[in-house]
C-alpha cells in the first residue's frame, strides 16, 4: 500500500499556527469516544486552548503530525522527563488520529516517529499509558512496547464510564 501522508515534527511556531487543526483532531477523537483526558462536552475552544498550551510549552517536547493533502489528521507528542534523575526518559502523549485518516497506518507511523524524536533528544526510555483493551493498547504491543501493568478504574471515558489503564515502556537502546 502506498502511503498517502507524511509524518513531520512541527517547530514551535508551526505548532502555534496548527492549534486549530490539532484541536479538530483532538475533538474528533474525543467526540468519537476516545479517552484523551477530556469529556464528551469538549468544545473546540477548549481543544484549541489545550493545543496552544502544548505549543507554548518550553520543555523540549516534540509535536509530531500526520498530514495529507487535506491537512493534519494525526498527532502525538514526545515530552522529555523534567526530573534531573531521568535524562534518558521521555513520555509519549496523546496519540490522535482523526476518523477520516484511520486504517491508513498513520498511528503506527506516528509511533515509529516518536522513537526517532526521542533518540534526537538523547532519550532512550519511553513510557505511555492507554485504555486497556483499546485499539491503541493492541498497537503498542504489536510495536514491541512492554506492558508494565494495569490500573483499574484509572480514568473516565468521554461518556463518564470508568476505564482501566495499561502502562507501557519501550527501551530503545542506549
Amino acid at each position: 500500500m502506498t502511503r498517502t501522508f507524511r509524518i513531520r515534527r512541527l517547530a514551535q511556531p508551526e505548532a502555534r499556527e496548527a492549534a486549530t487543526a490539532l484541536a479538530a483532531v483532538l475533538a474528533d477523537c474525543v467526540w468519537g469516544g476516545a479517552s484523551m483526558s477530556f469529556m464528551a462536552d469538549l468544545t473546540m475552544d477548549e481543544a484549541e486552548a489545550f493545543w496552544r498550551t502544548q505549543a507554548e510549552a518550553d520543555d523540549g517536547r516534540a509535536i509530531l503530525v500526520a498530514e495529507d493533502k487535506e491537512g493534519i489528521f494525526g498527532a502525538v507528542q514526545v515530552v522529555p522527563a523534567w526530573a534531573p534523575s531521568e535524562p534518558h526518559h521521555a513520555e509519549v502523549l496523546k496519540l490522535l488520529v482523526h476518523r477520516r485518516g484511520r486504517r491508513r497506518g498513520a498511528a503506527e507511523a506516528l509511533m515509529r516517529a516518536t522513537e526517532d524524536a526521542a533518540r534526537d533528544m538523547g532519550r532512550w526510555l519511553l513510557t505511555l499509558d492507554t485504555v486497556t483493551g483499546s485499539v491503541a493498547d493492541r498497537l503498542y504491543e504489536k510495536l514491541g512496547w512492554t506492558r508494565m501493568g494495569v490500573i483499574p478504574d484509572y480514568a473516565l471515558m468521554p461518556d463518564g464510564a470508568l476505564s482501566d489503564a495499561s502502562f507501557f515502556y519501550k527501551a530503545l537502546g542506549r
